[in-house]
């Protein structure tokens, strides 16, 4: 009976270890969002995860310290393209989203 209990106990231990796993850590920085003349910047602080665009975002530039990458759909499910650290690109206006 003791085996088993000591089986148990480990098991557990092991599924609490898993799901207390470190998240990736957020970038640091910004993700800068121009949109139109007559709109300010959209700006995102520090971004992690997945981020929905502005409907008429036109224009993304990378401010942070890790690449980010663009996707056509709002839930960053589509394919991709990067935009690496320092550098911009022309994005879909509509529904499109980014991660890092």
């Amino acid at each position: 009976m003791r085996r088993v209990g000591s089986a148990l106990i480990a098991m557990g231990t092991a599924l609490l270890m898993l799901g207390f796993t470190v998240p990736a850590e957020a970038s640091t920085g910004e993700v800068v969002v121009f949109e139109t003349e007559i709109n300010p910047l959209t700006t995102y602080e520090n971004p992690a995860g997945c981020n929905k665009l502005p409907l008429a975002a036109h224009v993304l530039i990378n401010k942070t310290d890790k690449p980010v990458r663009v996707y056509t759909d709002p839930l960053c499910l589509s394919p991709s393209f990067t935009v690496q650290p320092g550098h911009g690109s022309h994005v879909t206006p509509g529904s499109g989203s980014f991660s890092v």
